[in-house]
């Protein structure tokens, strides 16, 4: 069954010039599938470099959006319109512009993981991989960082000669992994080096050996001459950390998932293919502003 829907899919891409772009946190089957797997950073980026007419993008909605706001002339679909980020959410218009008028030189820093409205109020947008690399090159003094507490916690001890100003949002999932966990992971597997996202909370991030995005923890793994790791972050990443070293081990301490991501299923992508449901849409002027602090993010992580 699984093979015909994949026949019928790859069918599909050919008559309509479509590609699949799949994240990380997706079920291994839609990374095996995916034309491009990768985390929102290096999707941002095929996105805007693709030549194909119809973008399926399996992964969360504020994903789609970006995809849209960098292809507007693309047709961008979603397998789940229902596939959200919470963390996306968690960062008030009204906070932004209190702080602007508090701070003369403020820039609201924008994780990509948030809405296409909170872009749109936006200086800059960042992901994991480069968000210390764009604040150290912001000229301003004054960051608002939003809307993750743990990243922008981060990327304040990063850049200590910044004043970063932290929001209270989170990854509900990062959330769950707890410093008490990862010591019991320690101490059954001794030889395991930690990896942990920068979304986890501090108290994890101080038992951790690396710190990294998504893509930067499958790199270390890949070139790190430990066997043996204990990874805090969605267990989707399993699938490539397996595929790159079968001669390594991975621990998860818990059942760390994303039931959003999850959301997204053959059926559903060959779904979208054959009807053209469930197009990610934005209203142009939100479009025109948010897509503006995604480009300064593009430019400034050359």
């Amino acid at each position: 069954m699984e093979n015909q829907l994949i026949a019928e899919i790859q069918k599909l891409k050919k008559e309509k010039n479509a590609i699949i772009l799949a994240h990380y946190y997706v079920n291994d089957e839609l990374q095996a599938l995916a034309d491009y797997v990768g985390d929102s950073f290096y999707l941002a980026k095929v996105a805007k470099g693709t030549d194909a007419d119809v973008v399926v993008f399996c992964g969360v909605s504020f994903m789609g959006e970006s995809a849209k706001m960098l292809n507007p002339e693309k047709t961008v679909l979603m397998p789940d319109l229902t596939a959200d980020c919470p963390m996306a959410h968690m960062a008030q218009v009204a906070k932004i512009k209190e702080l602007r008028e508090r701070y003369e030189d403020l820039a609201v820093v924008c994780y990509i993981n948030s809405t296409a409205e909170l872009k749109s109020y936006s200086d800059v947008c960042v992901t994991s991989s480069n968000a210390v690399n764009i604040v150290r090159k912001l000229p301003n003094q004054n960051i608002f960082f939003i809307p993750d507490v743990n990243l922008g916690r981060f990327v304040a001890e990063q850049v200590p000669e910044k004043n970063v100003i932290l929001n209270d949002g989170y990854c509900p999932i990062h959330k769950e992994i707890s410093a008490a966990g990862v010591q019991a992971q320690k101490e059954k597997y001794p030889n395991a080096l930690v990896m942990a996202h920068p979304e986890c909370e501090e108290s994890v991030l101080k038992l951790a050996d690396y710190i990294g995005s998504t893509a930067d923890m499958i790199a270390f793994a890949k070139k790190s001459e430990g066997k043996e790791f204990i990874v805090c972050t969605e267990e989707g990443v399993n699938y490539r950390l397996r595929a790159d070293n079968p001669d390594k081990k991975f621990y998860f301490g818990g059942e760390y998932l994303c039931r959003d991501m999850k959301l997204n299923t053959l059926e559903k992508v060959l779904h979208v293919l054959k009807t053209g449901e469930n197009e990610m849409t934005l209203p142009a002027d939100v479009c025109e502003r948010a897509v503006k602090p995604l480009d300064r993010m593009l430019e400034l992580a050359k």
